[in-house]
């Protein structure tokens, strides 16, 4: 196990973070201008290269593909995963010191959910949240999903709303969300902003893949219908950084204000 801050990786969960990472990072400055954070993310991928003896031309894609695909039993691999995972909050909060992120905004948490593995999850009226995610939620197959990124799923009534309309057989808690909200403009809710859930607080980092276990959801099983390359139409991940209880009903805030300065510091603070 590799633990950085309080956020715990096995083997598989680390070598997957960094195979991820272009995304991870990509996804996160789409569409936004930030000298501050290029700079950080310039500076990963220099010390990168440096580690891996890579060439000077390495993109942040072949280089997490190669520690991925070289550093499975290296004691290098923990090295790296805290730099990349230090980086990545620090790219986050560069964007938001840069104007870059939303203004604050707040909705409401419709319904919590969780299941003993596999969808749809059933409707709870509060859950537990630690650094793993809900407490007592879990995944039949953990392959692709447990990761510390991955550790809240969470979905929009809006979008819900919408795909009902087009007639699918889709509900709260059917594609596998532990948190349905409303009220959010859904577009603004991608990877980089941070959301106030009750007491927890989470920083979303990744899209969560459309997955063949939702098919039945979907007319004509066209689960892909919730990709990210169809609109804002698919759920999110999001890291926990700080725990908490988290009740139906509760608000939920986009962007809050007064959020900890974590620009400079580790996940250990």
């Amino acid at each position: 196990m590799i633990t950085v801050g309080p956020h715990t990786f096995t083997t598989s969960d680390a070598l997957g973070t960094m195979a991820n990472l272009d995304e991870l990072w990509g996804l996160m400055m789409q569409g936004r201008t930030s000298e501050q954070a290029d700079k950080l993310g310039e500076g990963l991928a220099g010390r990168l290269r440096a580690a891996l003896a890579a060439p000077p031309d390495a993109d942040l894609a072949g280089l997490g593909s190669a520690v991925a695909a070289t550093l499975a039993g290296s004691p290098l691999l923990a090295e790296l995963l805290t730099d990349v995972w230090d980086t990545l909050r620090a790219g986050s909060q560069a964007l938001r010191d840069d104007g870059q992120l939303p203004a604050t905004s707040s909705g409401v948490v419709t319904q919590l959910s969780s299941s003993k593995g596999g969808v749809p999850k059933l409707a709870v009226d509060s859950v537990e949240v630690d650094f793993s995610g809900v407490v007592g939620d879990l995944q039949h197959v953990r392959v692709h999903h447990g990761r510390p990124w991955q550790a809240l799923c969470i979905y929009a009534d809006e979008v819900i709303d919408l795909l009902q309309r087009e007639g699918h057989p889709i509900g709260r808690g059917s594609v596998g969300e532990n948190i349905t909200v409303a009220g959010l403009d859904w577009s603004e809710v991608r990877p980089g902003v941070q959301l106030r859930i009750g007491a927890a607080l989470g920083l979303v980092q990744a899209y969560a893949a459309p997955c063949a276990s939702n098919a039945g959801f979907f007319l004509d099983r066209d689960f892909h219908r919730m990709n990210k390359s169809r609109g804002a139409v698919s759920r999110v991940y999001a890291t926990v950084l700080e725990p908490g209880r988290i009740s139906t009903g509760d608000e939920v805030v986009l962007e809050p204000p007064n959020s900890p300065r974590q620009a400079n510091r580790s996940w250990l603070s």
